[in-house]
């Protein structure tokens, strides 16, 4: 028998294809019907998160002969236009109370960045007689409402001649409890064997401070900054209190003043809404890496 009249091995029959396995994080198979359930709650969340800053921002794109309040509703404008965001220019100076809010928000972001990251390391690496019971204050404040002590912050603003300034507005949140509690946390993840090699090699807490333990936490300081500023830019109550200048107004005054000027003019509500949601936006889409990178915060990096 020659080589080419050698029997050849027959393949096996193939069998019916498999279907891609789908698993959760522990390796466990999700089932089809599980999968569909979290997708639809996913798309509830979302539907209830993004919906109403997706519709005002449709409303504030719709020109005045449309009818926002057509049934069944319409989502995308007709005739999209930008008119409405030159009305709410021309209705109040909203890039003035745009720029003061900057300036708290700013002002905010930096004494808690700072504020934050100095008390944190103190509570978390260094020891000192005292250091529970200022941990546990930090706790006891989160409990304080503010709306009990801001006749105490009104009065202390009065006294110290800041009524009716910037300055008066960020004073009272340069450090905030919870920033606090979230650097110590972050510092407490950190491995002491890395402070230790750099103390042999002759550094001091300030060096090990700012060249060890504060890169290691890039994550969480954009965690703080976030909610920093986010805290001074929504801020209406205070601001309403101890501002009485129309000059130095923050925008959710200044739209405050907006929406009951035109209560029926939704467009132009919606047009201000926008406008001062897009710096949230812009400030998360800027620091999300960071802002999803602390579940390894504090991991020994090679």
């Amino acid at each position: 028998m020659s080589v080419i009249d050698k029997p050849r091995p027959v393949a096996a029959p193939a069998g019916p294809a498999r279907e891609p396995r789908v698993t959760d994080e522990h390796g466990r198979r999700v089932r089809g019907w599980e999968l569909a359930l979290r997708y639809t709650l996913l798309l509830a969340v979302l539907a209830l998160t993004v919906g109403p800053f997706l519709w005002q921002l449709s409303t504030s794109l719709k020109g005045p002969t449309e009818d926002i309040y057509s049934s069944p509703p319409t989502f995308l404008p007709e005739h999209p236009t930008a008119h409405n965001y030159e009305r709410v220019a021309d209705t109040i100076p909203v890039w003035d109370y745009a720029l003061n809010s900057l300036k708290v928000a700013t002002a905010n972001v930096v004494t808690n960045c700072v504020g934050a990251a100095l008390a944190g390391y103190a509570l978390a690496r260094l020891r000192y007689r005292g250091r529970r019971a200022a941990t546990l204050a930090f706790i006891l404040a989160m409990l304080v409402p503010v709306e009990g002590i801001i006749i105490a912050q009104f009065t202390t603003m009065r006294e110290l001649g800041l009524n009716n300034t910037l300055v008066g507005v960020v004073l009272p949140g340069c450090i905030g409890a919870m920033n606090v509690l979230l650097m110590r946390n972050a510092f407490l993840n950190l491995p002491y064997e890395i402070e230790e090699a750099a103390y042999v090699d002759g550094a001091n807490v300030w060096q090990r401070f700012l060249r060890i333990a504060l890169p290691s936490v890039k994550g969480t300081l954009a965690v703080v900054a976030i909610f920093a500023f986010m805290g001074a830019w929504d801020d209406f109550l205070w601001p309403l209190i101890v501002l009485s200048d129309p000059s130095k107004f923050t925008l959710t005054i200044g739209l405050n003043y907006l929406h009951g000027t035109f209560a029926n003019d939704e467009r132009l509500v919606a047009a201000g809404t926008v406008i001062a949601v897009a710096p949230l936006i812009v400030l998360f889409a800027c620091l999300q890496r960071y802002f999803f990178r602390g579940v390894g915060e504090g991991a020994v990096k090679g």
